[in-house]
């Protein structure tokens, strides 16, 4: 039977992630740096002195080693990192709370500051009246912000599920919201064992965009590779051919 759902992962998938998140970490810790710096006066310690950016990254780190059910759920993690930090920093908890929001939500607005592939808009809106779409992703971009949801059927921010990928769960639950059966469903991402080896244990299709051109390889049955996201809508209409 032919393919009618397809999910996609994001970050790598539909953009190039690197320089987001490298401009994003050290932009937003400066911002709340300076704001704190200016809320607490000239005589207080600055906030990069006492904590600078790899302490922040520490905190993070350790929190996922403390919360392991939480690890994958971005978001908690960076705003319960800014919090704990704040208030070590000296703020009381209120305060710390306070800010680690505003932060987290600059964060956040540098976070949505990608750029879609030119191929990504047009080849949904050719899919949408063939196919369903879902997201499925570790990451916690939110969607809406980037004005793609309508293409959309289903997305699932797999950490916030404590269930990040490559557990199945989170493909289990995309291919029951779609209505559809694994056999008739293609998952497609940029890394192998949390996208591409985890849909294929399920029995979907996979296709796997080697972004970083790591080579050839022998794929197993019902995988495939491409190595950028304008490759996509071949491999989906000789799919099609092939399960029909």
């Amino acid at each position: 039977m032919p393919l009618d759902a397809i999910t996609f992962d994001l970050d790598d998938t539909l953009w190039h992630n690197g320089p987001v998140m490298a401009h994003a970490e050290p932009t937003h810790y400066q911002w709340l740096a300076e704001q704190i710096d200016a809320h607490r006066g000239a005589d207080a310690t600055p906030l990069a002195e006492a904590f600078p950016l790899e302490a922040y990254q520490s905190i993070r780190a350790s929190l996922m080693a403390r919360f392991p059910l939480s690890r994958g759920d971005h978001s908690w993690i960076r705003e319960r990192a800014m919090r704990e930090l704040l208030t070590e920093h000296g703020l009381s908890s209120d305060e710390a709370a306070q800010w680690a929001a505003a932060g987290f939500e600059q964060f956040m607005a540098l976070r949505h500051e990608v750029a879609l592939y030119p191929e990504v808009v047009p080849m949904f809106d050719a899919w949408a009246r063939r196919y369903r779409l879902g997201i499925i992703t570790n990451g916690n971009v939110d969607v809406r912000r980037l004005s793609l949801d309508h293409h959309f059927d289903v997305i699932i921010l797999a950490g916030e599920m404590h269930a990040s990928k490559p557990d199945p769960r989170p493909f289990l639950s995309a291919v029951a919201q779609l209505g559809t059966q694994p056999y008739r469903a293609l998952h497609v991402g940029d890394n192998w064992e949390e996208d591409v080896m985890a849909a294929q244990r399920l029995g979907m299709h996979a296709v796997w965009i080697d972004a970083k051109d790591e080579g050839e390889r022998e794929l197993p049955p019902r995988v495939h590779r491409v190595t950028h996201v304008r490759e996509l809508p071949e491999v989906v209409a000789r799919l099609d051919e092939q399960t029909r």
